[in-house]
C-alpha cells in the first residue's frame, strides 16, 4: 500500500493527469444491417462494372466443328475492332481454309472449340493484319495442338530481270524493315489490298510504285502456278505462325546500259505510307548469295528449276518501260 501511495504522488507530483474522454466522432458506425446494404451495392457496383467492361464474344457456325465455336475478344480489345475481325476478308478465309481439301477440320480427327482474338490493326477502313489464337483439339488424344495466328492475307514479289549487253540484271529493293531491325534486300512485292485476288494486277502496280518501271500484264510469268495444284500455288513463307501466300512472279526485259545506271541507288517509294526504298541492281548470278529474302531465294529456285524443264513460256524479252 505504501508503495502504491508512493506511486501515486510521484505521478502527481510530474504533472500526469487522468485523460480526459474521447469525445465521440462525427459520424457513428454504421450498423450491422447498414454495412450489409453497402456490401450488397459494392457486389452490385462491381458487376456492373464487370459486364461494361466485359470482352466482346459471338459464336459462329463452323463446318467441320463439332459444335457452334466460340468467339471471344482479349480484354482491352475494342467491341469495333472485334467486329471488324470477325468480319474480315482475312478470318473468313482462314476458316474456309479449315473445310478445304487438306483442312483441319476435313477429316474429323481435330475439332475447333473456341478463338481469341487478341489483336488487330486497321489499314483505312480494312482489318490489315490480326493475331489470334485458336483452340484445336485432337480428338484422340485430347490435347491442343499450336494454334496462334499472325494474319495478314495474299501478297505478290516479282523477280525483275533485265538484260543488258550480254548481262542479266535483278532489282532488288533496300528498305527498312522494323520486326527484324534491320534494312533488307529484297524482290519488290505488296500484298493485296482487296478480296478480289488480283494477284498479277498487284504484282504490276506494286512494281511500278517500287521502283518505277512499267510492266504490261500479258509480260508476266506465274512462277508459282507452276507448283502441283495441291500446294495452292502459292509460296507459304512461315505457316507454323502465319497464314500469309505469296504468288511469285518474273519478269524479263531488255534496257541499255546507262537504264542500268540510273536504276542502281534511285530512291523510290510512297513516302506518305512510310515506304523509304532504294533500288539496288545486281548481276543475277551473285543473287541468291545477296539477300536473306525468301521471297527472292525461293522465285531464283522456281525460275532456275523451270528453266531447266522447259516451262517457262520461248519468249524475246521486251523492252522495259522505264
Amino acid at each position: 500500500m505504501a508503495a502504491v501511495a508512493a506511486s501515486t504522488r510521484a505521478r502527481c507530483l510530474l504533472g500526469f493527469r487522468r485523460r480526459a474522454p474521447l469525445p465521440p466522432l462525427p459520424f457513428p458506425f454504421p450498423s450491422p444491417v447498414a454495412r450489409a446494404a453497402t456490401r450488397r451495392r459494392g457486389v452490385r457496383m462491381a458487376s456492373s462494372e464487370a459486364s461494361a467492361s466485359a470482352p466482346p464474344s459471338t459464336t459462329i457456325e463452323v463446318p467441320g466443328a463439332a459444335a457452334p465455336v466460340l468467339v471471344v475478344g482479349a480484354p482491352g480489345l475494342p467491341e469495333a475492332d472485334f467486329r471488324n475481325a470477325v468480319d474480315s476478308s482475312l478470318f473468313k478465309q482462314w476458316l474456309s481454309n479449315l473445310q478445304s481439301e487438306k483442312g483441319v477440320l476435313t477429316y474429323g480427327r481435330l475439332n475447333l472449340t473456341r478463338i481469341l482474338i487478341q489483336g488487330v490493326d486497321m489499314f483505312g477502313k480494312r482489318v490489315g493484319f490480326m493475331k489470334f489464337k485458336a483452340d484445336i483439339i485432337d480428338e484422340e488424344t485430347k490435347t491442343k495442338v499450336p494454334g496462334i495466328v499472325f494474319a495478314r492475307g495474299p501478297a505478290v514479289a516479282v523477280l525483275i530481270l533485265l538484260e543488258s549487253n550480254g548481262q542479266t540484271y535483278a532489282i532488288l529493293t533496300e528498305q527498312v524493315r522494323v520486326p527484324i531491325g534491320k534494312f533488307v534486300l529484297e524482290l519488290p512485292a505488296g500484298m493485296l489490298d482487296d478480296e478480289k485476288g488480283d494477284f498479277v494486277g498487284t504484282a504490276v502496280r506494286e512494281v511500278e510504285e517500287e521502283t518505277g518501271i512499267k510492266l504490261n500484264l500479258e509480260d508476266m510469268v506465274d512462277l508459282t502456278a507452276l507448283l502441283d495444284p495441291a500446294t495452292g500455288g502459292r509460296m507459304l513463307p512461315s505457316p507454323g505462325g502465319c497464314d500469309e501466300e505469296i504468288g511469285l512472279f518474273l519478269y524479263r526485259g531488255r534496257v541499255d546500259e546507262e537504264t542500268i545506271r540510273s536504276l542502281q541507288g534511285k530512291e523510290t517509294g510512297l513516302r506518305d505510307h512510310g515506304e523509304l526504298i532504294k533500288l539496288r541492281v545486281v548481276p543475277y548470278g551473285q543473287l541468291w548469295r545477296s539477300t536473306a529474302d525468301a521471297k527472292a531465294l525461293c522465285a531464283v529456285a522456281l525460275y532456275e528449276m523451270a528453266k531447266r524443264e522447259g516451262l517457262l513460256p520461248p519468249s524475246s524479252p521486251p523492252s522495259a518501260n522505264l
